[in-house]
């Protein structure tokens, strides 16, 4: 069984916001792959899709907490499958999707088993697991000049506002383009391992240079 967990802030709106953009990710990734319909979990307090890529199940999750409670909706899974691998606990059928401030919008990262970097929805879901050990999928939404150089927000209030606000109309092709090219990332950690994604798909970058 593997977990994607697809992070945000529930509630409409916050539909199409840059902080959401984990669960939108998510919820693409469970159509792409003809899982079925999303239904509220009591137990998960999030909302539900279930299906099977291959020979694997898979069970997709957007919790109904805020961000910074996110890891609260992993809390009560009994098959986690952690194993200790070079003396560091992992977990390698879960996999985190979330927004990314320091990866430029129009391109995603697979990684495995890094710190937070200060989003608070990973620190959740770090802090419930009790391990880094996992795959994520960072979904770049920095913006960038026409040179593709990052000019990310400065100040706690304009990083507030820059993540909580929706993505721009000119914005909006490039975005479907992503996120359809994340399910596939999601999908290729399942079938083919996190290393193979990783090199797949760490150099897509959509936005023309």
């Amino acid at each position: 069984m593997f977990y994607i967990i697809g992070l945000g802030n529930p509630g409409q709106e916050y539909d199409n916001t840059r902080h959401n953009t984990g669960r939108m990710v998510a919820a693409i990734f469970a159509k792409q792959n003809g899982l079925s319909d999303f239904t509220f979990s009591k137990i998960s307090n999030a909302e539900i899709s279930e299906g099977k890529i291959g020979k694997e199940k898979v069970t997709v999750i957007l919790p109904n907490t805020f961000m910074n409670k996110s890891g609260e909706a992993l809390r009560k899974i009994k098959d986690l499958k952690i194993k200790t691998v070079n003396k560091i606990k992992v977990i390698p059928n879960l996999v985190v999707i979330h927004d990314e401030l320091d990866v430029p919008f129009g391109k995603l990262k697979v990684s495995f088993n890094k710190s937070s970097g200060g989003h608070r929805g990973v620190e959740s879901v770090i802090k419930a697991v009790k391990s880094e050990g996992f795959v994520r999928i960072r979904m770049g939404i920095c913006p960038t000049t026409s040179g593709g150089k990052m000019k990310k927000p400065h100040g706690e209030d304009a990083v507030g506002d820059f993540i909580l606000a929706k993505f721009k109309t000119v914005e909006e092709t490039e975005l479907k383009k992503i996120l359809k090219s994340a399910g596939e990332a999601v999908k290729a950690v399942i079938t083919e391992g996190k290393d193979k994604a990783m090199g797949k798909y760490n150099s897509l970058y959509t936005i023309p240079k």
